[in-house]
């Protein structure tokens, strides 16, 4: 019951911070300069096929009019369409948002290989070089900008070494899978690797620094807790303790933000997408906004903010599930 009251309060605020991102972005759009009907017509100097254009935009109604439409529209599945790219807008999103998806999961990938390892070194041999050294670390992961450390590893590693490309995608995913179990290419899935390590260890530089602080700090505190001198005063080998009771306890927490984090990856993924010439969202996005082609602008941002509240619900209620107190908070 408890549960059901919580999912349930999680689901409103959802819905209120869905509701408004639209509002804002609306708004957003309305306050900017210029109009719209020159973006799309151009050069066109017939005064007649402007009007069709504005009217057939909803241009001519009243702002409220507008919003109410605009709602309407959303609330069947109906993102606008993109004069400017003469396609649906949900047909744009559905075509870059698995590049976007890949970035996000790759550089989760990336954190979680190199910092759940190194806090727990950095826990288990605290105030020794290996703590001072990982802590140093992930300091500097956390102040630095992500699209410096992106153009730097293009001119060092890309351009300089030559081991990586410098841009672009090269194949999907998906494509790469399938070719290597439909026809067995495991160079495709090599050279999708190769697109994708950058611009993974780019976004999820300041992901795994974050990581590495959250598992050291849940390590020290574990290790402080009566019940790991109890097991290792039962004769449990200290490594047995460690990895299977300690580590164990602190993911619990560390996954949670995982899920959190990942649905930030995917709207922070804009700077490592343009930088890298990614074909995401991010870089849609930027594209978008450069032309003045909103309806595109706000597809984007309302589906980045329907997938992070819905990333959110769903670890709220897994770790509700894990963790009954939080029902009752």
């Amino acid at each position: 019951m408890a549960f059901g009251k919580f999912l349930i309060r999680r689901l409103l605020q959802g819905v209120f911070v869905i509701w408004g991102v639209v509002t804002i972005t609306f708004a957003l759009r309305a306050l900017s300069p210029g109009d719209p009907v020159n973006l799309i017509a151009g050069q066109v100097p017939d005064q007649s096929t402007r009007d069709q254009i504005r009217q057939d935009l909803g241009l001519d109604q009243p702002m409220y009019v507008q919003y109410f439409d605009y709602l309407g529209n959303l609330l069947t599945g109906n993102l606008g369409y993109s004069y400017n790219q003469r396609r649906a807008v949900n047909d744009i999103i559905a075509q870059h948002f698995a590049a976007t998806v890949e970035l996000a999961v790759a550089a989760t990938i990336v954190a979680v290989v190199i910092a759940i390892p190194l806090g727990v070194v950095s826990a288990t041999r605290r105030d020794q070089p290996a703590d001072y050294a990982a802590t140093f670390g992930s300091l500097v992961g956390i102040s630095t900008p992500n699209f410096w450390l992106g153009i730097m590893l293009i001119l060092i590693v890309a351009m300089q070494v030559g081991v990586f490309p410098t841009s672009g995608r090269g194949i999907a995913f998906h494509e790469a899978m399938y070719n290597l179990f439909r026809y067995g290419y495991v160079l495709d899935l090599l050279s999708w690797l190769s697109y994708i390590t950058l611009p993974a260890i780019t976004l999820g530089t300041y992901f795994t620094a974050l990581i590495t602080r959250l598992t050291r700090s849940g390590m020290i505190d574990e290790l402080g807790k009566p019940y790991v001198t109890a097991t290792e005063a039962k004769g449990l080998p200290r490594t047995l303790v460690r990895y299977k009771h300690v580590l164990r306890n602190t993911l619990i927490p560390i996954i949670t933000v995982l899920g959190l984090q990942l649905g930030t990856l995917m709207g922070g993924a804009v700077i490592t997408e343009e930088v890298f010439n990614w074909p995401g969202l991010g870089q849609m996005f930027i594209t978008s906004l450069r032309n003045g082609d909103w309806p595109v602008v706000q597809g984007i941002v309302l589906f980045i903010a329907v997938a992070f509240v819905v990333i959110n619900i769903l670890v709220d209620a897994l770790y509700a599930r894990l963790n009954p107190q939080v029902t009752d908070e």
